[in-house]
């Protein structure tokens, strides 16, 4: 597949800050790292993605630390991935000559990562080349907190006050001064540098050049079943790479983003964690990756998302990717925040929270889990009615809803959609695992839910749907969800009804949406927020199922416009400035690039076949 070479781009910053679609992704399956077009890793936790981080100048450019190769002169940039890989090429072009920093978090030879196993080798590997000229390179690895360095024979050692259980490893194939040093390199010259932290015995020689191929190859063989058909290939295969990229591949959980405390807007404090499994992101994710070909990955996410709800013995709304409860949310005083954007967050508060759509959500991925070949145990099966049962009447409990407003809880149609999807699934599911009488009630009450909700939360005089049922409301994009979960049809004429008045009155313009209007519905958060990208992709669905398919084409070209020069995308963009915030690169606006492509793609093929 044909891909155009990137220009060069001169290196701007913000407040001392790289615009967010300046930075690539790189990870192992275990963690991940952003890399600027500046040559540093300004993001990295090890040895996880929940972990601490020991480079997060992302959060504050003084403080934060990162881990540098670049030019010591000023210098404009490219980046760009290895085709069909988390490979990334960073090349930097100043007055004395141009370098190119190949990065990869490394992976073991011969790697299968369709299997639910680990593949990571603990390695960074940064592989810098000469293409022109002679270059004073500098090369500084400083992580947060500082570091205490020892030389050793094969490299040199860190201890990290921040985290002293942690031990790196730095290896070079030329000799360092230390953390900071300055090497003068000419046209031909390599300086391989391999940063280590997960292996007990570590070789005084390393083979850079093999290990990034080895990682090319394991890439490259799990994108060979990449399955699709639709518009925007190139960027849908990028995004099945991302989505890989926040997998935990030996859980098979997946990270809500890599990142933490990316605000939305910049100079608010809408500031989360999201270095955690939402299980509505499972559901989505499994969607979206089973449509493409990659059905063991969302095998190992069902199956991880039951494992993790048999455990905690009833459903959370989120987990860390071992399946167990998030940490309390704290604020990190020592960090300014990306832009001056404080505060930084570590944890989640919203974990306790009570939102009725995990009911829904965990049976929809058990009855995805069932129709896949899945065996559900009489034991989990058990725990299974017993969530049908509680999603019957938990609707009428006031929650927090989709979008986790911190305010006072309310009964959100969403909420309740989704407990119309846990007895609809479970009703489907005791069809085949009995008792049939108790499958027959929750298919009756599951449709008199659905008949409800289409009565309770319908506003005649603004013909739409609205944000609450019985009492009115503001609009909520997540309306746009109820037909893609099966629980409205798409032609509904209050379905379609409520799509128009979504994509007029929480329009931020160019085909972005806003999720609510706070004015309308407030969320207990100070401050506006940008538009969230996943919703756009949720209004293409649905002009997808009008029939509108042109108009739907239209607006997902748009959309996969505004991804960043690698083809990532974050949580939100700015309508004012077209400007990616939020948590960066963004799992849901991913899964939104990768199922609106498929309905498309699946629309067409149906409109191209000859009637008989």
């Amino acid at each position: 597949m044909f891909e155009p070479e990137p220009a060069f781009r001169p290196i701007q910053r913000t407040d001392g800050y790289l615009p967010l679609e300046d930075y690539g992704l790189i990870g192992d399956g275990t963690t991940a790292a952003l890399v600027g077009v500046d040559g540093a890793v300004s993001w990295l936790c090890l040895p996880r993605f929940d972990s601490p981080p020991v480079f997060c100048g992302l959060l504050d450019h003084a403080r934060g630390g990162a881990f540098t190769v670049a030019p010591d002169e000023p210098f404009e940039a490219r980046q760009r991935y290895r085709h069909d890989t988390a490979v990334l090429e960073t090349e930097m072009r100043c007055a004395s000559g141009t370098v190119r920093v190949t990065d990869a978090m490394t992976l073991r030879a011969g790697s299968d990562l369709s299997d639910d196993a680990p593949s990571a080798r603990g390695e960074l590997v940064r592989s810098i080349s000469v293409l022109d000229g002679r270059v004073r390179l500098r090369v500084a690895l400083e992580p947060f907190g500082g570091a205490q360095a020892q030389a050793r024979f094969s490299g040199i050692q860190l201890t990290l006050p921040e985290n002293p259980e942690l031990r790196l490893h730095l290896r070079s194939s030329r000799p360092l001064d230390g953390l900071t040093s300055m090497l003068d390199l000419e046209r031909g010259d390599r300086l391989d540098l391999a940063l280590a932290w997960a292996r007990a015995h570590r070789h005084h020689s390393f083979d850079a050049e093999a290990a990034l191929k080895e990682t090319e190859l394991a890439w490259q063989r799990w994108m060979a079943g990449f399955a699709y058909n639709g518009p925007q290939e190139a960027l849908v295969r990028r995004s099945a790479i991302t989505l890989k990229l926040c997998d935990d591949w030996a859980n098979g959980s997946l990270v809500a983003a890599p990142t933490s405390s990316l605000p939305a807007p910049i100079g608010g404090v809408r500031n989360w964690d999201y270095r955690y499994t939402w299980i509505r992101d499972a559901a989505f994710a499994v969607f979206a990756l089973r449509r493409i070909g990659f059905g063991s990955e969302a095998d190992a996410f069902l199956g991880w998302v039951l494992d993790a709800f048999e455990q905690s013995g009833q459903p959370r709304i989120m987990y860390t990717l071992a399946g167990t409860p998030v940490p309390d949310e704290v604020e990190e005083s020592r960090l300014e925040g990306y832009r001056r954007s404080a505060p930084v967050r570590w944890g989640n508060g919203a974990t306790d929270q009570l939102q009725h759509d995990v009911y829904g959500e965990v049976l929809d991925c058990a009855h995805q889990w069932r129709r896949g070949g899945g065996e559900i145990q009489p034991q989990l099966w058990a725990g299974l009615t017993r969530l049908a049962d509680t999603a019957a009447t938990a609707w009428r409990t006031p929650d927090q809803g989709i979008w986790e407003v911190r305010s006072s809880g309310r009964i959100f149609t969403y909420s309740a959609a989704m407990c119309q999807v846990a007895l609809n699934r479970a009703g489907l599911l005791g069809e085949q695992l009995g008792p049939p009488e108790s499958a027959a009630n929750w298919r009756t009450a599951a449709e008199q839910l659905r008949t409800l909700i289409l009565e309770e939360a319908w506003d005649e005089s603004a013909r739409t749907l609205t944000e609450h049922l019985g009492e009115g409301g503001g609009l909520d994009a997540s309306l746009l969800a109820l037909p893609i979960r099966q629980v409205v049809p798409f032609d509904h004429p209050r379905m379609t009804a409520t799509a128009a008045a979504v994509a007029e009155r929480l329009s931020a313009g160019g085909g972005l949406l806003y999720r609510y209007l706070h004015q309308e519905s407030p969320d207990g958060i100070p401050g506006d927020e940008g538009a969230f990208v996943l919703c756009s992709f949720w209004l293409v669905d649905n002009l997808v199922g009008q029939g509108r398919v042109d108009e739907a084409e239209e607006l997902y070209t748009s959309l996969c416009a505004r991804s960043s020069p690698l083809g990532l995308l974050s949580e939100q963009i700015d309508p004012t400035t077209g400007r990616f915030c939020g948590n960066f690169p963004q799992a849901f606006s991913h899964i939104g690039v990768i199922a609106s492509g498929v309905n498309i793609g699946r629309a067409r093929a149906i409109s191209a076949t000859p009637a008989r």
